[in-house]
């Protein structure tokens, strides 16, 4: 039997979200006997863009059998998925709305489907995290991903759905690392309008991005530092080794575990290659909040104690 290769294009290589992704595909892809190739694409869609149309037309490149990607921008692409589906080459989307699935699949037989966590679940998660953590009410400091991104404009849309109606929410854009939210941050924190400002929570799309801003807060005159150090930080996505072990530690208020999902779409991909298994044209994955919520409306008051006694 032929020996099946895949390539896996991340978005970048600085975000403890990609970093699984990627030991996931890999886990994944040595378990079931695969090769996998991680490529990443720097935050940059016109990169990316180009990266995967080197593995579809460059002749001097071994097609992959699979090509599966987190889209570094607003666009899945939709040319370059109908040019490497021509080629014979399956394609997955990961975590990002899609349209031109059902088109793809019917137009060319090769395995294509898309993966993603719920983001708007997720959202809603983090609404519900607010509620818990201000029961009294008052105003978050929101650090969102890309404006086009789909994941985080879905998360966003949850979470207003659930925020409390006497929670506040003041926005900023970073790109999904620590070093682009420590910038912003920094950035908002030179304004004098920061300065007025009254900040209860820092709630952040990802926990890259959450401790971005809490390095921001670290570096700021010792005069102001305190007040800053003291405001419960929450994240999203709960890998094991980083936002788990901050919220263990007391670095985070709170996070929401999403899980990795490039090695199931690689075990998907492989049982419908190798076992003509169907495949579904979205799959959705179930985000969870860490810690539970019924033990952040127990004890919100402990867990930001928590948080300040590790010196946030």
């Amino acid at each position: 039997m032929k020996r099946l290769s895949f390539v896996v294009s991340l978005t970048n290589n600085d975000n403890d979200y990609q970093q699984e992704q990627a030991a996931a595909a890999e886990k994944a892809a040595r378990q079931l006997g695969v090769d996998v190739k991680i490529v990443h694409a720097d935050n940059d869609a016109l990169a990316q863009s180009q990266q995967l149309l080197h593995y579809v037309q460059d002749s001097g490149v071994v097609r992959p059998d699979a090509i599966l990607f987190e889209p570094a921008g607003g666009t899945a692409f939709p040319q370059v998925a109908r040019a490497a589906a021509a080629a014979g080459i399956g394609w997955v989307v990961l975590n990002h709305e899609v349209d031109y699935i059902l088109d793809l699949r019917r137009s060319f037989k090769v395995p294509a489907f898309a993966i993603s966590s719920d983001h708007v679940e997720v959202g809603k998660i983090q609404g519900q995290q607010f509620a818990a953590l201000l029961p009294n009410g008052g105003s978050i400091l929101y650090i969102e991903g890309p404006a086009n991104s789909s994941a985080a404009k879905e998360r966003t849309a949850g979470m207003l759905k659930t925020k409390p109606a006497n929670v506040q929410v003041k926005t900023m854009r970073a790109n999904w690392t620590e070093d682009s939210s420590y910038r912003t941050v920094s950035s908002w924190l030179r304004l004098r309008t920061s300065q007025e400002s009254h900040v209860d929570l820092v709630g952040a799309q990802d926990d890259s991005m959450a401790m971005g801003a809490r390095k921001a807060f670290g570096d700021i005159a010792e005069s102001e530092r305190a007040r800053w150090m003291k405001i419960p930080i929450t994240g999203c996505d709960g890998m094991p080794k980083t936002g788990q072990t901050w919220v263990r530690n007391g670095t985070l208020a709170a996070t929401i575990f999403i899980r990795p999902n490039a090695d199931l779409a690689i075990e998907m991909l492989v049982d419908a290659i190798r076992n003509g298994s169907a495949l579904p044209e979205h799959k959705l994955t179930k985000p969870e909040s860490m810690p539970a919520l019924a033990d952040l409306k127990a004890s919100p008051g402990a867990i930001v104690k928590k948080q300040h006694s590790a010196g946030i």
